[in-house]
This record gives C-alpha cells, sequence and structure tokens, in this order.
C-alpha cells in the first residue's frame, strides 16, 4: 500500500459520510459518550469497531501487544481511569483472538530482548494455570485456551482497580472477557461471571478506602 492511497481513502471517506448527513462531522465534533471501554490486541487483523459493528464515538478504545492489563502500565492505566471516572462508561471488555502472536511468543523459550518483560505477563497467566495447560496435548489447542485464559487474567487484573470497583459500586459496571476468532470472524464471549471475581479478590485487593489506582 502507498502511503499516498490513504489520503484518497480519507476524501472519500469523508464524501460518503457527507452523503448520507451532512452535519456528520459537526456531531461528531461536539464530543463523545461511549458506553463501552474496550481493551484489545494491537494486531492489525483485529479492528475493534469493525468487528463489534459501532460507529466512532460509542467505544474508548486501547489497544497493545496481547490486550494486557499491566497495573504499572501507566497507558493503559490512564485510559482506565479517563474511561470509567470522566467518561462514565459503563461496561469494560478485554477483547483478545486466537492466533495471537504475542500470546503465541510468551509460549516459546527464546530471548526476545526488551519485548521479555511485556511477555512475562503473559507467562505468568500460564505458570497460574499451568497444570490445565500442559494437560491439554494438541499445541494449538493450548494455544487457543492460554489466549482465553490470558483474557479472564486481564478481567481480573482489571478488577484490582479502584475505578472499576467504584464505578461498580456506585453504578453497576460490568466487566466482560471476549475472543474475536480470527478464523472464522465470530466474536465469543467467555462469559466471566464479573461478581464471583470481584468477592473472590474482595479480601486481598478492596481499594474502596483509598484514592487513585
Amino acid at each position: 500500500m502507498q502511503i499516498e492511497s490513504v489520503f484518497r481513502n480519507n476524501e472519500k471517506w469523508i464524501a460518503e459520510k457527507l452523503a448520507i448527513n451532512e452535519d456528520y462531522f459537526h456531531d461528531l465534533a461536539k464530543g463523545q459518550s461511549p458506553e463501552i471501554l474496550y481493551v484489545g490486541c494491537s494486531d492489525s487483523r483485529v479492528t475493534a469497531e469493525e468487528l463489534m459493528g459501532v460507529q466512532p464515538g460509542e467505544v474508548f478504545v486501547h489497544r497493545n501487544i496481547a490486550n494486557l492489563v499491566n497495573n504499572i502500565d501507566l497507558n493503559v492505566m490512564s485510559v482506565i481511569n479517563y474511561a470509567i471516572r470522566h467518561l462514565k462508561v459503563n461496561h469494560v471488555v478485554v477483547c483478545g483472538h486466537y492466533n495471537c502472536g504475542g500470546v503465541k511468543a510468551a509460549m516459546q523459550s527464546v530471548d526476545l530482548g526488551i519485548l521479555n518483560p511485556w511477555l512475562r505477563n503473559i507467562r505468568d497467566v500460564y505458570r497460574l494455570h499451568k497444570d490445565e495447560l500442559n494437560a491439554i496435548q494438541d499445541l494449538d489447542a493450548r494455544y487457543d485456551r492460554l489466549v482465553e485464559l490470558n483474557v479472564e487474567e486481564q478481567c481480573v487484573n482489571l478488577i484490582k482497580t479502584a475505578a472499576v470497583q467504584e464505578a461498580s459500586r456506585d453504578r453497576g459496571l460490568i466487566v466482560h472477557g471476549w475472543v474475536f476468532d480470527i478464523r472464522t470472524g465470530k466474536l465469543i464471549d467467555l462469559k466471566i461471571d464479573f461478581q464471583k471475581k470481584l468477592e473472590s479478590i474482595r479480601e486481598i485487593y478492596n481499594l474502596m478506602n483509598q484514592s487513585g489506582q
């Protein structure tokens, strides 16, 4: 793809939007009030808005390698805080995907340099669920299961934050775990029991008497 084509595509997109609604960009500039915060993978094949069928302004999006919610990553923590406390989203989604390069790399015994500390978060997920994963003989099936477990653990990481706990208590915010099956196009709800997860960690991670993340 030539970079110049991007600007031609942009002009075409503008014309298409204005043909449907001449006030489209005027309305868009008024502000945003999304209902959903989406934390997904940076993979170029997985586009959040397209796979959900939503329009600009409906979803606040954060993407990184392997859709991690890392408590020392100020980027994702700032996004979570802003989306929940200022935009007042009522749903937070962690969406992984099968054939995730980051998850696959974490399964390999290879020194990947600067990626090592990032991928260690996924290796920690493997360690927590080692018995279940090692019992899966088919490597592709094991890979898929680690993708799912990684989503689940990132949901738990979200639940550990004060912003999520506060919004859950005050307005019923819910955390969801999804997987996008890149082989079929299907979006799969892992049906993570948010309240059960919250209760299971409340004794240690309850932050309701503290401020900040």
